[in-house]
């Protein structure tokens, strides 16, 4: 075994120090999920409980309908992250190899929009939606999904992949017979797969943790996401801290989830197009 340089040893000093404050967060909630009132009262605050106290989880299943709000969050999320996927394959296409006119340009505009602030357009969006009546009923999924359906990032992420694809290898598929259509899910899709895979772990946990548009655009409980029923869990005239971070850690399983098994598609993912 190759013994670590000085160097190498300082870096991973530096490393782990500067993940502390990265992974203080998520270690606090797990732990203060099982910890009793007195933990959780200490000052300083105890960072190991004394004791496991399973009442706090038990308490988020009976003071909110978690599993409701999972439900939703799951929809709104699992629809929202196809939905990019796929408009993204498509538009990364079209930009990458099709022939278009001005297409540099409208590629630019398309950009652009990554520079528009969220804050700037919800209102309109919210105007939209509530005017077309989706923000009632059944159809309140259809309003939490609409203004996501498409993604500039998505497209720019996976355009810069596509075009990582080697002429001939195009070249050999158009003269056996391939379509564009044929081309791009016989043979692009399929080589693609890490960072198509990267543009979706990305959209989930976007989707996943939505708060702001749920809030304003939900009228029905029933329609309630993760992120808007947990902070229900925040009773203002009882502090139950270990109550909030019981819900707050459930919250998390399904995003630790996917970025633990998902990371090395992030990674190849992002690099794909790092090089030309």
């Amino acid at each position: 075994m190759n013994k670590l340089s000085f160097g190498q040893v300082a870096v991973y000093v530096v490393l782990g120090l500067a993940a502390i404050p990265v992974l203080f967060p998520i270690y606090y909630g797990f732990v203060g999920a099982v910890m009793g009132p007195g933990d959780l009262a200490t000052y300083p605050p105890a960072l190991v409980p004394h004791e496991l106290y399973w009442k706090n989880i038990s308490g988020v299943f009976d003071s909110v309908p978690l599993g409701r709000f999972y439900v939703n969050s799951a929809i709104q999320a699992g629809v929202i992250t196809v939905a990019q996927i796929v408009t993204s394959i498509l538009a990364a296409y079209a930009f990458a190899f099709l022939r278009l006119p001005a297409k540099a340009v409208t590629f630019a505009l398309f950009l652009a929009t990554l520079m528009v602030p969220w804050e700037a357009i919800i209102i309109p969006n919210y105007l939209a939606i509530s005017g077309w009546g989706l923000a009632r009923g059944g159809l309140t999924y259809l309003g939490l999904v609409l203004p996501f359906l498409a993604s500039a990032f998505g497209t720019f992420l996976l355009r810069q992949a596509f075009l990582q694809f080697p002429t001939e290898l195009r070249d050999a598929a158009v003269i056996d017979g391939c379509g564009h259509w044929r081309l791009l899910w016989r043979v692009i899709v399929p080589l693609s797969k890490p960072s198509i895979a990267a543009v979706g772990v990305y959209v989930f946990l976007s989707a996943w943790n939505q708060y702001f548009w749920p809030l304003i655009l939900i009228r029905d409980s029933d329609f309630q996401t993760l992120q808007i029923g947990i902070s229900q869990l925040n009773d203002a005239e009882v502090a139950q801290p270990g109550l909030v971070l019981a819900g707050v850690a459930l919250s998390l399983l399904p995003t630790l989830a996917v970025v633990l098994f998902g990371q090395r598609f992030i990674v190849r993912g992002l690099t794909a197009g790092a090089l030309r």
